[in-house]
């Protein structure tokens, strides 16, 4: 069974998410501030972190960015929760490693929705005596483990990246010199049936190539159409 904390100080919005998705056999865990839900880290790690951004004694978005910053936590999924409209926090979740977002109000079923795409997204793919130690190559530079989900360089360094991070590198990577298009690349991700702005893509590309230093040069944005990784120079 798969635990979920909710971070949220809104008692009636809180509830309403811990009921639906118990109804759906999630084990769930409420928090109403960040002390109290950081703190419980050191005990139980969750499988997935549905965490609401005015949170009454620390920001929402540092909440997300300390997760992402310590090892032991860095892979578990985010889905922030905004009452903005605008796409501001939206962008800046995903910037900082967020797996998804929800705008208040939501439809709770959507959300619950959500949550069981971000888990599928998110596991590891069982290991096959075909598929096993199936290691994608990029140039002799970067170094994709598809079955331990990462990434190391050439000087044998471990690469943090995101879900979403790895997910894209992985898809690029594996049919070197195809041009995807930002729709072909969030349906890869989230599914077809997903909304998701473009410039989400963007975004996690932007930091992809952050992370990987100088293979960032292999992604290359093909004008008009999307993106491509090509090791040809």
């Amino acid at each position: 069974m798969d635990t979920i904390a909710i971070v949220e100080d809104e008692t009636d919005i809180s509830d309403l998410i811990a009921l639906h998705l118990k109804r759906n056999s999630f084990a769930v865990f409420q928090f109403y501030n960040a002390k109290t839900f950081t703190e419980s880290l050191k005990n139980s790690i969750p499988d997935l972190v549905i965490l609401d951004l005015m949170l009454p004694d620390l920001d929402g978005m540092d909440v997300c960015k300390y997760l992402k910053s310590v090892a032991e936590y860095k892979n578990i999924p985010v889905i922030i929760l905004t009452a903005k409209q605008d796409e501001t926090d939206k962008v800046v979740g995903l910037e900082i490693g967020a797996d998804d977002y929800v705008t208040k109000p939501f439809s709770p079923r959507e959300l619950v929705a959500r949550v069981k795409a971000v888990l599928r997204r998110v596991a590891v793919p069982e290991s096959s005596s075909e598929g096993a130690n199936k290691i994608i190559n990029i140039a002799d530079e970067l170094f994709i483990d598809p079955d331990k989900y990462s990434v190391r360089n050439k000087e044998n360094k471990e690469i943090q990246l995101t879900t979403t991070e790895f997910k894209i590198l992985t898809i690029l990577a594996g049919n070197e010199g195809w041009v995807y298009s930002r729709d072909k690349l969030i349906a890869g991700i989230w599914g077809e049936d997903r909304y998701v702005i473009d410039r989400t893509i963007d975004v996690h590309i932007k930091h992809l190539r952050e992370k990987i230093g100088d293979a960032a040069r292999f992604i290359k944005n093909v004008r008009g159409v999307g993106y491509k990784l090509d090791t040809k120079e």
